[in-house]
């Protein structure tokens, strides 16, 4: 890339994040117009918290170690719920894509379960675990799964048979066209599986908490609700969309790294 050419492209990349911090920006002064006046549209601006009065509860809960606490088990339970369910997800979606065997023993039942939302499963989980924490982390490992599977499945039945071919007439193994063919030609899907598992698990892992939790953002948000504490119940919307935010990113960003040999011209355009 020339030198004018690199220009342009930094131009962009900095006119690009000055407009999703405007836009940002923008929203938040709205809040604050509609709430701070009192305004009832369609929508009753009236009954929610001003901007000022949410950063003075973010303050005060800063503070805290409660905070840190929640965030913590929530991160933990994240963490390991999907975890689990990106191995899980990508042996099986694996399986599945490559074995006729196992696709007809298993793929019925994976079709079958995963149409149910996996905070459905909330009551299941209760009788399954003997206590709370491990239940949690299963509706998260179930939330996460399924997208994580099924992409993976996707991604290894799109590969090009040419590729395989290749493979075998150099007289490579099975194991050979999994390991050399597979797994790198799927790694795209796969990834897309895992930035849209990571955030199922987070709407998954909030629900669970507030049902059957008793730490936790979602269940601190919960608890703000049930004692009228407004200003705190959007402290935790905030922190559960920061932290989604954040681990979806990690989750893009290894992606790229890890599949750093694909062409990636209209990237700074996203």
């Amino acid at each position: 890339m020339t030198e004018a050419g690199r220009s342009r492209t930094g131009r962009g990349v900095w006119l690009s994040r000055v407009v999703r911090a405007t836009s940002v920006l923008v929203a938040v002064g709205l809040w604050q117009l509609l709430t701070a006046n009192h305004l009832r549209l369609w929508v009753r601006f009236d009954t929610l918290p001003t901007v000022t009065q949410i950063v003075r509860a973010f303050r005060h809960q800063l503070g805290t170690d409660t905070y840190y606490l929640d965030l913590g088990q929530s991160l933990i339970r994240i963490l390991t719920g999907f975890g689990l369910a990106a191995a899980v997800g990508v042996i099986t979606g694996v399986a599945l894509g490559r074995s006729r065997w196992f696709a007809d023993l298993v793929g019925p039942l994976t079709e079958l379960a995963r149409p149910i939302p996996a905070i459905a499963i909330v009551p299941v989980a209760i009788l399954l675990f003997p206590d709370d924490e491990a239940g949690i982390v299963f509706i998260t490992f179930l939330a996460a799964y399924f997208p994580i599977m099924v992409a993976t499945r996707h991604a290894v039945r799109a590969l090009p048979t040419i590729w395989e071919e290749s493979v075998r007439t150099q007289g490579g193994t099975r194991w050979d066209v999994i390991w050399r063919v597979v797994l790198p030609g799927s790694l795209p899907g796969v990834f897309g599986g895992l930035s849209t598992g990571i955030g199922v698990a987070w709407i998954c892992v909030v629900s669970a908490e507030m049902i059957s939790g008793r730490l936790g953002v979602g269940y601190r948000t919960w608890q703000a609700y049930t004692i009228v504490d407004y200003p705190g119940v959007f402290v935790g919307i905030i922190t559960i969309g920061v932290l989604g935010y954040t681990t979806s990113a990690a989750v893009e960003f290894l992606g790229r790294r890890v599949t750093h040999w694909l062409p990636r011209g209209e990237e700074v355009a996203k």
